[in-house]
């Protein structure tokens, strides 16, 4: 009877927007969603609507439109990147074992619903929910895996964090 999803939603923010129009003030809302399945997939999406419900449901299946892989060594990323969106500046850099997420806002609900498990973020400029949070999807998709790094720096890098993974 219960099916489980493929994906985890969550909503990160709700907002009441407003347009003045001749009668007065139409009142409406925009939110926020991300769409992750916590193993190396992630979306974001915004939806608005004059009601809360529809405008979330929108944002869910803009999220799940936009889906992108994250490239992954173990439960971290490969390598330290910066991702910018407007004043919105996200640094991502990779974590030793058991770290754990140590970021804030919408950038932690984006890495989490990825799958990264360590890593440190640091938002650095404006603190926009939403330009922290397509910040942090660009600088996800400026990830590279370790081999193509290396042909693309054309020298050996030093892999940190990264142990052993034995079955």
């Amino acid at each position: 009877m219960y099916e489980e999803k493929e994906f985890e939603e969550k909503v990160v923010q709700v907002r009441r927007v407003c347009k003045v129009v001749t009668g007065g003030k139409r009142f409406g809302f925009r939110v926020l969603t991300v769409v992750g399945d916590r193993k190396g997939r992630v979306g974001l999406g915004i939806g608005k609507s004059g009601d809360v419900s529809v405008a979330i449901r929108k944002s869910v299946e803009a999220a799940k439109k936009k889906m992108i892989k994250v490239p992954m060594v173990v439960n971290t990323i490969p390598h330290e990147v910066i991702g910018k969106l407007g004043a919105s500046e996200v640094l991502l850099r990779p974590a030793p074992a058991g770290r754990g997420v140590i970021a804030g806002g919408s950038v932690r609900v984006v890495l989490e619903l990825a799958g990264i498990r360590d890593i440190v973020a640091k938002s650095i400029g404006s603190s926009s929910a939403i330009n922290s949070a397509k910040a942090t999807i660009n600088a996800l998709l400026a990830l590279r895996n370790i081999e193509d790094e290396k042909v693309h720096r054309g020298k050996d890098l030093e892999v940190r964090f990264v142990q052993s993974v034995e079955a």
